[in-house]
């Protein structure tokens, strides 16, 4: 799905003014982690940007976010893996790694892009090229929903998974404002069947107008959005949590609630 070569390239010319989602992340990640009652020794960080986090986190190892990651088995108490698990062409191959790398009872973290990420520009780009040009092309990766990410926690062997999502709102003066911010994140098309001519100039102008048509601003510009997906799961220990047998409560949910019991007909 993803042309790494062309990513690499993208993200090489990202600058520091366009990481501020990274920044948005960083401060997820903080909070997630000040919210655990625990004390971390040996940290990790997979990350595509490696300069930005790890001047942030300078305790944590900064691992690059290939197919192949640099970590051994039960080496960390706690892994980061942020903003780049979107661009994985196996995400699940990539949280297994994590997975083995985790000591007993270690930390995982996830923070990448979901689904809404870009609907307006998705929409807008969308119904301009079928208009001009009769078909339509790969512009935006395919970004996976929130319940799909909660069960990868799952298959990749992650104990006490939980999956939710931040959603935040950009606004730009208008289509091209949008495109070059997204150079400067370093996250523009890398899909491998992206199309490899330039656009013509109408798709991206009927794009403009659909755009302002339909997420307009309150500014008069247009808005974009951002949703930053927070994946949490733990390398499973004994100490853990355990979920109880099923049939083994000793109470009737009917009971704690204070409402009547009704049996369902065959």
């Amino acid at each position: 799905m993803t042309d790494i070569r062309a990513l690499q390239a993208h993200r090489a010319r990202a600058t520091q003014d366009g990481l501020f989602l990274h920044s948005a992340a960083a401060e997820e990640l903080q909070d997630r982690l000040a919210m655990v009652n625990k004390s971390f020794t040996s940290q990790a960080i997979v990350t595509g940007f490696p300069d930005f986090w790890g001047n942030l986190h300078s305790n944590a190892a900064c691992i690059p976010d290939t197919a192949t990651l640099d970590l051994q088995p039960q080496s960390h108490d706690m892994i980061a893996h942020v903003m780049s698990l979107h661009w994985a062409n196996d995400p699940v191959g990539q949280l297994i790694q994590c997975r083995r790398a985790l000591r007993a009872d270690g930390l995982f973290i996830a923070i990448s892009f979901g689904g809404d990420t870009l609907q307006e520009l998705r929409r807008a780009l969308g119904e301009a090229e079928i208009a001009e040009t009769g078909g339509l092309s790969p512009r935006i990766a395919p970004l996976p929903g929130l319940r799909d990410l909660g069960g990868l926690l799952q298959r990749a062997g992650f104990a006490l998974p939980v999956a939710d999502t931040v959603t935040l709102t950009v606004e730009y003066r208008d289509i091209w404002h949008l495109m070059n911010d997204l150079r400067a994140m370093g996250e523009t098309n890398a899909l491998t069947a992206r199309l490899r001519k330039p656009t013509r100039r109408k798709v991206f102008e009927r794009a403009q107008n659909l755009y302002a048509a339909h997420f307009a601003a309150p500014s008069g510009g247009l808005r974009a959005s951002f949703e930053l997906q927070v994946l949490t799961g733990w390398a499973p220990d004994a100490s853990q949590q355990q979920p109880l047998r099923p049939g083994s409560a000793q109470q009737r949910l009917s009971d704690a609630l204070g409402t009547p019991e009704k049996p369902l007909r065959d």
